[in-house]
């Protein structure tokens, strides 16, 4: 009666430093999804939330491929879908890690350092920033918990920005410069993580704006990694994304920890099992989070090898030719237009060298054509030859996967600068981003030779019109990072979210009319997602208020 059982965790293992530790880096675990209902769409990669609502892609597959998505990427979900419970519960459960790991400290059993106790402290609230940061991008405000709440039934009626913003100033404060094991938050990554919520608001509180300019300077001119190298940019932008170059880089400012070979499939990217080709290439399953249309002509650039900010890429004369409806044994031939490098290294598209498998084949490689487009993911897609996760059924990658990374800090600190009409340093912050994307040396190359004609330019003249200033740097955070996790909520904290998305639905729905025909975004409704119907039902409506529309 006196054998613990086995798997158990004694009580009084629990609040020493290596029980503390365990549940913090159960609480990094957490940013996978694995375990805590649908992993496909529960992770912190935020795929489906950031890219395909926000245009960059679409669920893809067929119309039965992971069915439930489809109402959800026509914005029409149900108080009732289950992958956005799984998202809602896979948040807090992180929430609920970081908050046992803060109470475990309070209480610890044997001394710990000042140093290891101001670090656990810092980790644990930039985690839990981070899941809340998450739960508000998609669900506005929900329930506050923190180690001290006592509450059965806490309800939603609070600002979550005020207590994500503490969690991430504490951390930017009190976490060390450097980590002696990689992927460990540190000061720089809380810093960028500050900065990225004072910017969440700064359209309704512009002095956020000034606040997230001084921490990003910061970040960007004595940020340094665990190595003792300054933040910059790597060399050549597909190095970002294939094995080993993606590897906690320079550029790697807050990533996910993806690792293969350990025994454990949770250890690798399963949030991203779903978003290969289908059939042939690097997975026989399952063409989700096909790049759309609208996001391919974006990389269209003019005789200067500048972006057509003003929309005019989806005129007919600028769309990107693509193999719509062209069977793969028949000829085709790509496009011969100026084209932002960056776009080979992010699509998927016939014709074009998909990392070292070959010419990308068009619809042999494609589920549904007619469904989900002509156009594959390639950024998180491993190459011939890495090392991978088998499961039953598919296998997964070990690559890192960026949360923040390096280009994102100095675009937002573009971003900052621009609506503080500092216009010309903004300027040098995207010049600085398109300079990397002009480097020839980093081009997707066939037979020796760049793979279509690329042609991306600076903006060399002066910036003096802060609304042109602001739309440029806008579309270059599209550009770089694309299919990211990030465009959805950039339009909406951007304010433009109903005219984007409804201009983006009617320009995709002639082509894919089953995925998005009769599809709209509705403004007051469309910017959140419903609070799960079996959460309201657990504490009641009075407890739990639902989102607007729902």
């Amino acid at each position: 009666m006196e054998v613990p059982p086995t798997g158990s965790i004694s009580e009084k293992k629990i609040p020493t430093k290596a029980g503390i530790e365990g549940f913090l880096i159960a609480t990094y675990a957490v940013l996978t999804g694995r375990g805590y209902g649908n992993a496909f769409y529960s992770g912190s990669t935020n795929w489906f939330w950031g890219s395909v609502l926000g245009g960059d892609s679409n669920k893809a597959s067929d119309a039965g491929g992971e069915g439930l998505m489809n109402e959800v990427q026509r914005y029409a979900t149900p108080k009732t879908n289950t992958s956005v419970t799984s998202k809602y519960r896979t948040s807090y459960e992180g929430v609920v890690r970081a908050n046992t790991t803060l109470a475990l400290l309070a209480k610890t059993t044997e001394p710990i350092t000042d140093a290891d106790r101001e670090r656990i402290e810092g980790e644990a609230k930039f985690l839990r920033g981070h899941y809340y940061f998450d739960l508000k991008k998609v669900f506005n405000n929900t329930p506050y918990i923190d180690e001290n709440t006592g509450e059965a039934i806490v309800k939603n009626d609070i600002d979550l920005w005020p207590k994500i913003e503490a969690d991430f100033l504490f951390a930017y404060n009190h976490l060390p410069e450097t980590q002696a094991a990689v992927g460990r938050a540190n000061k720089w990554a809380a810093g960028a993580y500050l900065a990225k919520t004072y910017l969440y608001q700064g359209k309704n509180n512009r002095e956020k704006y000034a606040e997230a300019k001084r921490v990003l300077e910061e970040v960007i001119a004595k940020g340094k990694t665990a190595g003792g190298l300054k933040y910059d940019l790597v060399e050549k932008f597909g190095d970002l994304f294939r094995y080993p170059t993606c590897e906690n880089n320079k550029e790697s400012v807050f990533v996910i920890e993806a690792a293969v070979g350990t025994g454990h499939a949770a250890n690798a990217n399963i949030d991203l099992i779903l978003n290969y080709p289908y059939i042939g290439g690097p997975a026989g399953c399952c063409g989700i989070n096909q790049p759309s249309f609208d996001l391919v002509n974006s990389f269209r650039t003019d005789a200067n090898g500048l972006p057509l900010t003003d929309g005019s890429f989806s005129k007919p004369q600028n769309e990107v030719k693509n193999d719509m409806g062209i069977a793969a044994a028949a000829d085709f031939t790509p496009d011969a237009g100026n084209l932002d490098a960056r776009l080979d290294h992010a699509v998927g598209r016939r014709g074009i060298p998909y990392w070292n498998w070959g010419d990308f084949p068009g619809a042999s490689w494609i589920r549904q054509q007619s469904y989900a487009g002509p156009y594959a993911p390639k950024k998180y897609v491993y190459n011939k030859g890495d090392a991978i996760e088998s499961s039953s059924w598919n296998p997964m990658t070990g690559n890192n996967f960026y949360i923040i990374r390096f280009a994102d800090v100095l675009l937002m600190a573009a971003e900052a600068e621009v609506e503080l009409n500092n216009l010309e340093a903004a300027r040098g912050y995207v010049n600085r981003v398109r300079t990397r994307a002009a480097n020839r040396d980093g081009f997707v190359t066939k037979e020796g030779r760049p793979a279509a004609n690329y042609a991306v330019g600076l903006y060399n003249n002066a910036w003096t019109n802060q609304d042109a200033a602001r739309e440029a740097v806008r579309f270059e955070r599209r550009l770089e990072l694309s299919d990211e996790g990030h465009r959805f909520f950039d339009l909406v904290r951007w304010g433009v979210a109903e005219k984007a998305l409804n201009d983006y639905l009617k320009y995709e729905a002639p082509k894919l009319p089953v995925a998005f025909g009769g599809a709209a975004f509705t403004l007051g409704k469309s910017e959140y997602q419903p609070i799960p119907q079996q959460e309201i039902d657990l504490v009641g409506a009075d407890n739990l208020l639902q989102n607007p529309g729902y």
